[in-house]
């Protein structure tokens, strides 16, 4: 009889994972929903954000741009969707596209002074931002959830790697 009543509130309650899955999902949800209104008061997507705060990275450390492909890669999202929101920046006059120096097959993306002057605003008060995002926690505690996605971020990595392998 114990069995039945373990099964039955396994059921209800789903697997331990499940749980802190659910959070997770939750919490992304309402992140982007909150950093979605912000961005939007500079007139750009949170996916626009990703691409011009990479090509800012990338300036900072001496590269020209990246390829569509790099920044696919830093971003973790597939190159279609990257070449849209580029092509959206194009259009605002936030980046540029040009032949890859090094791959003629590709295109090199490169933030214009239009982009700098935007990232430069955004950045100027995106620290304040994220300290109210985060705010409901205390530094220990944004350590430790730092620790603690940087834990499941290598796990995921390596199931990906092993799927790679695997097929």
């Amino acid at each position: 009889m114990p069995a039945t009543k373990n099964r039955s509130s396994s059921a209800a309650n789903g697997r331990p994972a499940e749980k802190p899955f659910r959070a997770l999902l939750r919490t992304i949800g309402l992140f982007e929903r909150i950093m979605q209104s912000y961005f939007a008061r500079f007139g750009i997507s949170g996916a626009q954000w990703g691409v011009l705060i990479n090509l800012h990275r990338a300036d900072q450390e001496g590269l020209p741009g990246l390829r569509l492909t790099d920044l696919s890669e830093r971003l973790l999202i597939r190159p279609p969707s990257v070449t849209g929101v580029v092509d959206r920046l194009q259009r605002a006059g936030l980046v540029v596209k040009d032949e890859s120096p090094t791959d003629l097959r590709a295109k090199q993306v490169m933030l214009t002074a239009k982009g700098r002057h935007l990232v430069d605003r955004i950045l100027a008060v995106h620290g304040n931002q994220m300290d109210m995002v985060l705010g409901g926690l205390s530094n220990l505690e944004q350590e430790e959830l730092h620790r603690i996605l940087g834990r499941l971020e290598t796990h995921l990595g390596k199931l990906l790697e092993s799927e790679a392998i695997a097929v």
